[in-house]
């Protein structure tokens, strides 16, 4: 009737129900499938969107630990440029962003590097002009964002102006990374003519490295095409090509490790003998075979 209470049992039984939901709905969360990496070159964002990262720190921290000059190839959307993004995480001290992964309690944190990043992987060069303006907003936007001013009125005098200022300013060597060095040269693959004039201007580019190898503690450059250090780096002679190197055959890509261990919820009711078949595909060294990473998401 209108006014009684309910019985204490019968209150029980409803937070008892609630209870049970509650406990369901937070297993639930806590079980459900990480978002897939797809698209996604930035490691702060692949990490903030609850993104499935392949720990390749590792690797990183093998590249790093010392002073070096290195250069790598491999196909386009097989991860460089995630890569890339994460030296730049590392060597700028974003510690929080790797804590649980391999480098977190090996790296030097209280170490930051100021960071000069060139991407030539957005976009088309169609010619020398627009090369050579492409170059100028990078340094631009690299100088503003550490801080540098830069003087010279010709780019590789603004090269020079941004490598030993960075340095100057953050009393650490600078640390260069360029992505997709070769994506101008094959822009106008068809045009011999064209291609031969953008080749001259990243040579002007480059030239200045080696008088800036004091101001510099690291360089790693990246690439769908084997590099030619008489045609483009000649004068950076120290630059050590880790494509084939054993060490690194797995750099990029995904193993069948890194499948069964990151993807192995998504994967589940497939035949792993037909996913391998299917995208296994790619090898450098003669001993692992790699998954390219767009490929099999």
């Amino acid at each position: 009737c209108r006014g009684e209470l309910h019985s204490p049992s019968h209150d029980t039984d409803e937070f008892s129900d609630f209870s049970i939901y509650a406990v369901s709905l937070s297993k639930y969360f806590k079980m459900a499938l990480k978002n897939l990496p797809l698209g996604i070159s930035t490691l702060s964002l692949l990490l903030e969107s609850n993104g499935i990262y392949v720990d390749k720190t590792e690797y990183a921290f093998n590249l790093i630990k010392s002073p070096g000059r290195f250069f790598l190839s491999r196909p386009r959307r097989f991860g460089k440029s995630l890569f890339v993004d994460t030296l730049k995480e590392i060597f700028e001290g974003n510690q929080k962003l790797f804590e649980g992964l391999y480098i977190h309690d090996k790296w030097d944190w209280t170490k930051k590097y100021p960071v000069i990043k060139l991407d030539f992987a957005g976009g088309e060069v169609r010619n020398r002009e627009e090369l050579d303006i492409r170059i100028l907003n990078m340094l631009r936007e690299n100088g503003q964002r550490l801080g540098v001013r830069m003087d010279s009125t010709d780019l590789a005098g603004k090269f020079i102006d941004l490598i030993s200022g960075a340095a100057l300013k953050n009393g650490q060597r600078a640390v260069l990374l360029v992505d997709e060095y070769d994506k101008p040269l094959l822009d106008n693959i068809h045009n011999p003519e064209m291609a031969k004039e953008i080749r001259s201007g990243l040579k002007n580019l480059y030239s200045v490295l080696k008088s800036q190898d004091a101001n510099l503690q690291f360089i790693f450059m990246t690439g769908v095409t084997k590099f030619s250090k008489v045609n483009l780096f000649s004068g950076l002679n120290q630059l050590l090509d880790i494509t084939i190197d054993d060490q690194f055959s797995s750099i990029c890509g995904y193993t069948d490790n890194d499948l069964e261990e990151y993807f192995g919820e998504h994967l589940s009711g497939s035949n792993p003998e037909d996913v391998r078949n299917w995208y296994n595909g790619y090898n450098w060294t003669g001993s692992e075979s790699v998954y390219n990473p767009y490929d099999i998401l």
